[in-house]
């Protein structure tokens, strides 16, 4: 079963790449679809058996590499974090496959597109079921390349090249720290098997690394290292500009890539390595830090968007901050839940974005839409959806709500709690997590009544031929919808509840409210009534406030856009981090690259070099030649100068002696 359901993805994936043109698109379809459906089933299977009934357990499949002491199994582990990610990946990416049979219909490179999506899933599917650090590079990797190919799909389009060459050169920073940090873990625990080295980390054996002559503590070091692979992979802050661009590829590429899976691999990274990061606290503040300050930059970021696929990009980014400030204040179960949750709901907005655009002819500027609830109603349905899902809608104390009212709120509630136990950058974290969730809900109801309500902006002929998705897109989104409105509700027991001791099994810490910490919880109180309510708080006052700008006054929006000002032009611009870096790295590399070869090659390596002695020679030679007349009387003249010097110089010799 396991094996059908990493492997299968990869036998499809080559099929329908290498002999499309033997079987044809359809088949090629059928096939990449039907291994990604049966990897989706096979998957759920794994869930129950694995995470609930507890059978916990690793296959090694073949020995993939073995010199001296560095032995490398490939494995299949499954336990119950890797058992949550197959779920998370299989199931998304067969709606997602699903879907793209509507949305891709017109496109005539289909079976690449399929192939490629089987292609990241085989490779997603590697890294979260790796049993050592190797096999979950090679996954890793596998999903970076992936992700160019989908990106750029379209390679006839610059911005969708431009836009991949981005996404793969910054992932190239996160994965050389990542690749430093594989390479500590060897050199300081000698192996890459992760139960050997969790019980290394456990034992406390391990003290100092040095490196390049001065010593660091060696598990912050490695911790760190691996962090800097998770924020390029998981679009942190710093590493974060290449996310928004990856929207110039096909819309489901969006909601496969950039809310269900790669971009939580970085999560998940963390997550597995939890032994580490436990005892790493200088590097779990960092990325509490880290992760707080993205949940607040893409936020503020998505409030001045009009790209409805950039605006739920940013809201990715900015969910993604809330997972790792939460596992970087040790709640991993709580963050792994928000995963989860995360996945179905932020697929649903995507995907509903796409049908939007399919139905508005590729239509992607919000700017130009308006009014259009009545046209695409069962879109304009998963879209409310997915957006109360996303910010967090229902009701403290009762438990009654949508997905990311569980998953979130949890997360808000114990960053407080772990600020009044004195955990580094607790508060901090807990009040960017506020800000942000009322700046979320109010980019995530704007772009409701900018795209569904008002006044229709666009072109009338856009308008009048606009149209609802074929139900191969619909049907995708209602199932999406279901785990948006259940997912939170059902499985809080089990993920950060009374459940959470049983369910994790060891392969995550279960969290403060797991069973006999029920209650009080593990801080010994319950939050302050407060801090309960305000996530929801500042929920409707977002909604409240984007009611009123964009459907009581709806051009005020507009006019204010229009007339600038600094602040509106910082958000617009993304914090101006694009051209700081294209100041700083492209013109500086660029400068650098003319300094070496304007300079250091020309002028000095081929000046003083090559260029200088075939110079002084063809010099010395043309002046010679000048030399060499063709006339006799000149070559007697000159034989008669030497016969006169000779003899001048006999004389002179006979005359000295």
């Amino acid at each position: 079963m396991a094996f059908i359901v990493v492997f299968g993805p990869l036998l499809a994936a080559i099929i329908a790449g290498l002999f499309h043109k033997q079987i044809g698109t359809r088949a090629s379809q059928l096939i990449t679809t039907g291994a990604t459906i049966a990897a989706a089933l096979a998957s759920a299977w794994l869930f129950v058996d694995v995470a609930i009934l507890g059978n916990a357990r690793t296959y090694e499949l073949a020995q993939w590499m073995a010199v001296g002491n560095f032995d490398i199994s490939w494995d299949i582990r499954l336990d119950s974090l890797s058992a949550v990610m197959l779920v998370v990946v299989t199931s998304v990416s067969a709606l997602v496959h699903v879907y793209s049979w509507g949305y891709m219909a017109d496109d005539p490179h289909r079976s690449r597109f399929f192939a490629y999506l089987s292609l990241f899933t085989f490779a997603m599917l590697s890294l979260v079921t790796a049993d050592n650090f190797l096999q979950m590079f090679f996954g890793w990797e596998g999903v970076g390349l992936a992700s160019y190919l989908l990106i750029g799909f379209w390679y006839k389009k610059k911005s969708a090249n431009d836009a991949a060459i981005k996404a793969f050169v910054t992932n190239r920073v996160g994965d050389f720290g990542l690749a430093l940090g594989v390479m500590a873990v060897f050199a300081v625990f000698g192996t890459l098997d992760f139960d050997t080295v969790f019980g290394q980390v456990d034992d406390g054996t391990v003290q100092t690394l040095t490196l390049f002559g001065l010593e660091f503590m060696a598990l912050e070091l490695i911790a760190f290292l691996l962090f800097i692979g998770a924020m390029g992979k998981s679009a942190q802050f710093f590493l974060h500009v290449w996310l928004p661009d990856a929207m110039e590829g096909p819309t489901p590429v969006s909601a496969l890539i950039h809310a269900a899976t790669m971009v939580t691999a970085g999560v998940f990274l963390v997550c597995r390595c939890y032994p580490i990061y436990e005892l790493a606290p200088n590097t779990s503040a960092i990325i509490t830090f880290i992760g707080a300050t993205t949940a607040l930059f893409a936020a503020t970021v998505g409030l001045a968007q009009n790209d409805i696929k950039r605006v739920i990009a940013y809201s990715t980014c900015s969910q993604l901050g809330y997972m790792f400030f939460a596992a970087g204040l040790g709640l991993y179960s709580a963050a792994m839940f928000h995963l989860f949750t995360h996945a179905f709901f932020k697929a649903l907005l995507f995907l509903g974005a796409g049908s939007v655009i399919h139905g508005l002819h590729h239509e992607q500027d919000m700017r130009n839409m308006g009014g259009i609830y009545k046209l695409l109603p069962v879109t304009w349905l998963m879209m409310i959806i997915g957006t109360l899902a996303l910010t967090g809608v229902g009701i403290p104390l009762l438990n009654l709500g949508f997905a990311g009212f569980f998953s979130k709120d949890m997360i808000i509630e114990e960053a407080f709690m772990a600020g009044a136990d004195g955990v580094t950058f607790g508060y901090f974290a807990f009040v960017v997590a506020i800000i942000a969730a009322g700046l979320t809900s109010f980019y995530s109801w704007r772009l409701i009544f900018m795209t569904f309500h008002g006044k229709f902006r666009g072109d009338k002929h856009t308008l009048d031929h606009a149209h609802e998705s074929p139900w191969v897109m619909i049907v995708p989104l209602l199932l999406l919808a279901i785990g948006a409105i259940f997912a939170g509700g059902l499985f809080r027991s089990d993920f950060v509840a009374r459940g959470a001791l049983e369910f994790w099994g060891g392969s995550l810490p279960p969290g403060p409210y797991a069973e006999g910490n029920y209650g009080e919880g593990a801080h010994g109180h319950h939050p302050p009534t407060w801090v309960l309510f305000s996530p929801i708080a500042v929920t409707v006052l977002g909604f409240v406030l984007a009611y009123w700008f964009y459907v009581v006054k709806e051009g005020l929006p507009a006019k204010i856009a229009a007339r600038g000002g600094p602040l509106h032009s910082f958000l617009a611009n993304k914090w101006y981090f694009d051209e700081i870096y294209d100041f700083i790295f492209v013109r500086g590399a660029r400068g650098l690259g003319d300094l070496f070869w304007k300079v250091g090659d020309r002028r000095i390596i081929d000046g003083f070099g090559p260029d200088g002695v075939a110079g002084t020679v063809m010099q010395a030679g043309r002046r010679i030649v000048r030399l060499q007349s063709g006339y006799l009387y000149h070559y007697a003249f000159v034989m008669l100068i030497g016969v006169l010097g000779l003899a001048v110089w006999l004389v002179a010799r006979a005359g000295g002696q």
